[in-house]
């Protein structure tokens, strides 16, 4: 403290009300294929809808249905769930060039790679924002003055003899002045047509609001005046034109309309269903809007849109592809302003293979791997069927084992998470003796490596895929890591989420394999946890085994998430102590702070007893000096029930029970 000159009174506060604080035990952490989304970047969503925004509904195929409901089926159980898209072989981006080898991964790849504008001679001028065949949907339409938004008599009927009614064919004095889907209408009538195709100065077109098909409603005369609307007119209420922005520099027709659109359905289900909407953006780089963000039509679909990454300019709006016109500079050199509006269909989008093995290894590792900057508590494995780099899938044990073994190493480093696996899908689906299923099962996990941080269950269960409106079989461990979150909010992770209390599986239909208790005593010494359906009581897991092979304590779940949280919680609280002195004070404050929280768990059934030691006799001289600080933490974790024995005894008449007590 401060030395004080003359008497007075210095007020200081010291905290002595460090406690342990609670840590996250329900995260998933799962990486798979999908049909949009961002790619190679961890999303954390919370329920199925939420999955569903930012990834899509299922592929209508077995891979595309196994990671999404992997995925779906984890959060049923209330959970939140940390995602990322695996950059696959053949995953594309849709883009106005058409090229089929284009990949833009994510935000942070669009602001390294395609932001400036140089990769405009490979895409375009748009991209899709998410790599994927739903890209090839979109359609972008710029409309960039007022002749583009709407041409008052730009052409006239000309074939010599007009048309007559329920023609669908109109011909006109040059067709290179309208697009396909732009809306028509003729002087002398009331209806509107929309242009269906062009064939040079032929219109093929359709009366809107009338039955598919209806040609015009009433006779056209030759030489009759056709007026020409883009085909998103009624989304605004005036052409583009000039910003205030732009005004007040004495700039002009900075203004330009973009409307993204579901051109193929595919996205909505409905065909040309308007996605959203960019209104009186600029085309000059420095423009602002009336609250001072950017106007420029660049940073607004950057900021804004859901389907759609700019990629370079228009040359019918600006005379270079890479130019960057500001406001000031556009006094002196107009923008462009083309007569029709500018439609981009994207196309080469792709989903990509299912993934190899080493590319779902390189996902994990990457984004899950170091536990300071990620946190979760299952890795769910999901399928293990891999592709075989031609594009075919294979279900192989070598990529079983590989994936499994190298999750096991990604946890036992981190010490705070559970792999959570199941049998390869050939191992169980459609595969009709028991008793080939059960020994399938167990050799599947006999190269296995043993370890604490596994937990295994023993098949795939089939179950309702409602966005294809079908059934599939996907793997179990996702509902299995989903349980044991399930039991952590019911009471604690140190209960066992075995049984009828905490055990039951959601949303199944059957199980592809149902052990009997044979198979199910086989499956249990393999360290193999069993999913059963018991008629009229549900499918529950029947286990809580780790992946441990010897016998300890940790070869149970329930002990293993219990020394998780103990450690998790005790060395954050732990981190207020670096750069104390390693004195009794620091050493009694520690204690003071972990002896509450584990008497809280004891209380709470986690654990029979503890001991706490942190004094001179592990804090010695040499340790201090070495700049160290030691705590020792002994506990006496409590048990699950794994095996019950009911004695039933019959005795004789007048026999006193607490004679024979002791005979049982």
């Amino acid at each position: 403290m401060a030395f004080q000159v003359s008497p007075g009174v210095q007020v200081k506060e010291i905290d002595l009300s460090n406690v342990v604080p609670a840590v996250s035990s329900t995260r998933g952490a799962f990486a798979g294929v999908f049909q949009w989304g961002p790619v190679d970047e961890v999303k954390t969503v919370s329920d199925g809808q939420g999955l569903v925004d930012e990834f899509y509904q299922p592929a209508n195929t077995d891979a595309g249905a196994e990671d999404f409901y992997s995925a779906e089926s984890f959060l049923r159980y209330g959970s939140s769930l940390s995602v990322v898209r695996i950059p696959t072989t053949n995953l594309f981006s849709a883009n106005a060039s058409g090229n089929s080898s284009t990949l833009l991964k994510n935000a942070d790849d669009y602001v390294n790679t395609f932001k400036d504008g140089s990769q405009n001679g490979t895409v375009g001028k748009f991209v899709s924002r998410y790599a994927g065949a739903l890209g090839n949907s979109l359609k972008v339409s710029v409309c960039a003055s007022s002749d583009a938004y709407f041409n008052n008599a730009v052409n006239l009927i000309n074939n010599g003899s007009g048309h007559a009614a329920g023609s669908t064919s109109v011909t006109v004095d040059a067709g290179n002045a309208y697009n396909v889907r732009d809306i028509i209408k003729f002087a002398n009538h009331d209806t509107f047509y929309r242009v269906d195709a062009i064939n040079s100065n032929a219109l093929t077109i359709t009366a809107i609001g009338q039955p598919a098909g209806t040609g015009l409603t009433s006779a056209v005369v030759d030489n009759e005046a056709v007026d020409r609307r883009w085909e998103f007119f009624d989304l605004f209420d005036k052409a583009p034109g000039t910003s205030a922005n732009a005004a007040s520099v004495g700039a002009a027709n900075d203004e330009i309309h973009i409307v993204v659109v579901d051109e193929d359905g595919l996205i909505t289900g409905t065909k040309h269903e308007v996605l959203e909407t960019f209104g009186f953006v600029s085309l000059a780089s420095d423009a602002k809007d009336s609250i001072g963000n950017s106007n420029y039509y660049k940073d607004v679909i950057e900021r804004e849109s859901n389907y759609i990454y700019w990629s370079g300019h228009s040359t019918a709006m600006l005379s270079s592809v890479n130019e960057t016109r500001t406001l000031a500079q556009a006094v002196s050199s107009a923008f462009s302003r083309p007569t029709l509006p500018e439609n981009s269909s994207l196309s080469g989008g792709q989903n990509g293979r299912s993934p190899t093995a080493s590319q779902k290894i390189a996902a994990w590792e990457k984004h899950f791997k170091d536990n300071e900057l990620f946190n979760a508590s299952f890795l769910i494995v999901g399928s293990t069927r891999t592709d075989n780099g031609s594009g075919v899938d294979q279900d192989l044990l070598a990529d079983h084992n590989s994936l499994v073994n190298n999750a096991i190493v990604i946890a036992e480093a981190r010490k705070d998470m559970l792999v959570v696996a199941s049998p390869r899908r050939a191992s169980v689906v459609n595969v009709s003796s028991e008793s080939t299923q059960a020994s399938n099962v167990i050799a599947d996990f006999a190269s296995v490596t043993s370890s604490s941080y596994l937990v295994i269950d023993s098949g795939w269960v089939y179950q309702y895929e409602k966005y294809n409106d079908k059934y599939c079989y996907i793997p179990g461990n996702a509902h299995t890591a989903g349980i044991m979150a399930r039991s952590d909010l019911l009471q604690d992770p140190w209960f066992s989420p075995a049984g009828f209390s905490r055990g039951q599986y959601l949303g199944i239909t059957k199980l592809a394999f149902n052990p009997k208790k044979a198979a199910r005593d086989d499956l249990y010494r393999a360290r193999i946890n069993p999913i059963v359906t018991f008629p009229g009581q549900g499918t529950v897991l029947f286990g809580d085994k780790t992946g441990l092979t010897s016998p300890s304590a940790f070869d149970r779940i329930n002990v293993r998430r219990l020394f998780i949280v103990l450690e998790k919680a005790i060395s954050t609280a732990a981190k207020a102590q670096l750069f104390e002195y390693n004195d009794a004070f620091t050493r009694a404050q520690f204690r003071a702070a972990v002896e509450p929280f584990l008497r809280d768990v004891k209380n709470r059934r986690g654990l029979i007893d503890f001991s706490v030691v942190c004094d001179e006799t592990n804090n010695t001289d040499s340790v201090i000096d070495r700049n160290e600080f030691v705590c020792s933490i002994f506990v006496k974790p409590a048990r699950s029930i794994n095996f019950i024995t009911l004695n039933f005894v019959a005795t004789r008449s007048g026999v006193d029970f607490e004679e024979i007590y002791g005979a049982v």
